[in-house]
């Protein structure tokens, strides 16, 4: 690293990379959270392009909103383009250093994959100058395996905060080892239902997502097969195939999404371990579901804007005050409010509840959770002004929207899973 603000965690790093071999191209970098690009270990000759593009691409302003979450895990972040970081922080008080890792490609880019993805017009790298920069480097761009990168990322998480933590903690909380009961694995309208409720995130980019992944997979062991680990690869290439799919549907080009999702079916191919495979699986919905999410993003919302509907929609199982958006931004609760509502064309409250009724919307169609759970789920006063919302927004009660959405998927169901 080359900056004079060399701490001893700094030494530190610099060590971790010099014992990483120089082929495989695992770069590291300290930001401050002002956005400065403090030092990194990255080759001069692309250090310049790479940097733009991490900015360009969203990534530091992702960084620096994971910093304020006080995340105790890495944050992986993808890129329109197919490039891969990872941020992690010292957990050290008074510490105000971003360390990222990356970027990687996880298989060698295309040039047809990078020409797509920086000319779409949902995406605000257009340059043409940067994208003959990028074209110009493409043989010499870092690519990893998913295993070898994560691994790499774990090393050097542990460095900064002192934890051990492994792999593991990329697949969603709760899923390891969880057999589904013989009920559950036979009820295919209910297995029916997840994958729906699942693909349907995908097809949204709806990014708060973890608790319908838990669920769907107690519900189902998947394709059965007699060799457990040749089960687990199957059910992740099926599971990859239908959520890149999802992904096209909610508007991801196929030159992305395809090229994508053969990168992680041939890293599930070459994977011969349990764990890992289930981390590529997370990694993999996260993915897509974030590059979704990308492309939906308003391009009149300013960051901030931007910055809080992300928080929002992170948020909702809890109460979302003004003031916390207010702090997030930097502005004062009035000039948030004047400000959200001119961009958005909704009051800030209004925002919030809807964005609470859709999550209770979705419960409701996927879930046998009864009215008030939901609704202290959603962090509402109590039940009955949770239903006076919902009636509100969707017409009618929580109880009712589910008879009615229920009513329709058995017919649906019975057509579907008729012998």
């Amino acid at each position: 690293m080359e900056d004079t603000r060399i701490t001893a965690t700094e030494k530190n790093l610099i060590f971790l990379h010099s014992v990483i071999p120089a082929a495989e191209k695992f770069y590291l970098w300290c930001f401050g959270r002002d956005g400065r690009c403090l030092s990194s270990t990255c080759p001069a000759e692309v250090r310049p392009l790479l940097e733009t593009l991490f900015r360009s691409l969203g990534g530091l302003d992702q960084a620096v909103a994971y910093a304020a979450l006080d995340k105790r895990i890495p944050l992986l972040i993808s890129s329109s383009l197919g490039m891969q970081w990872a941020v992690t922080c010292e957990t050290e008080r008074g510490s105000d250093l971003l360390f990222v890792m990356g970027p990687v490609f996880y298989s060698s880019p295309r040039k047809e994959q990078i020409q797509t993805a920086m000319r779409s017009p949902d995406h605000g790298v257009r340059q043409l100058r940067l994208e003959r920069m990028l074209l110009s480097h493409l043989s010499s761009l870092p690519v990893l395996p998913y295993a070898v990168f994560i691994r790499y990322v774990i090393m050097v998480h542990n460095m900064l905060t002192k934890e051990q933590l492994d792999i593991s903690v990329f697949r969603p909380k709760g899923s390891k080892c969880q057999e589904p009961s013989p009920s559950h694995n036979h009820d295919r309208s209910k297995i029916y239902l997840a994958e729906q409720a699942l693909l349907r995130m995908v097809r949204e980019g709806d990014i708060n997502y973890e608790g319908f992944l838990i669920q769907s997979l107690t519900m189902s062991s998947g394709v059965p097969l007699p060799d457990a680990i040749q089960q687990t690869r199957a059910n992740i290439i099926i599971f990859t195939t239908l959520v890149s799919r999802a992904a096209m549907e909610g508007g991801l080009h196929p030159e992305i999404a395809y090229p994508l999702g053969d990168s992680y079916i041939a890293a599930a191919l070459r994977s011969r371990d349990f764990g890992e495979l289930s981390a590529l699986a997370a990694t993999m919905y996260h993915d897509f579901i974030c590059r979704v999410h990308q492309n939906k993003t308003n391009p009149h919302y300013s960051t901030a804007i931007q910055k809080c509907c992300d928080y929002i929609a992170l948020s909702l199982g809890k109460a979302i005050r003004i003031s916390d958006l207010a702090a997030l931004t930097g502005y004062s609760n009035y000039y948030l409010t004047e400000k959200f509502k001119k961009e958005t064309g909704l009051p800030l409250f209004l925002y919030i509840r809807r964005a609470k009724i859709a999550r209770a919307k979705l419960l409701l169609e996927t879930s046998d959770l009864s009215v008030r759970s939901i609704s202290e789920q959603l962090a509402f006063r109590t039940p009955n002004y949770f239903i006076k919302c919902f009636r509100n927004e969707a017409g009618t009660t929580p109880a009712q929207y589910r008879k009615l959405y229920s009513a329709r998927s058995s017919i649906h169901g019975n057509q579907m899973f008729a012998e």
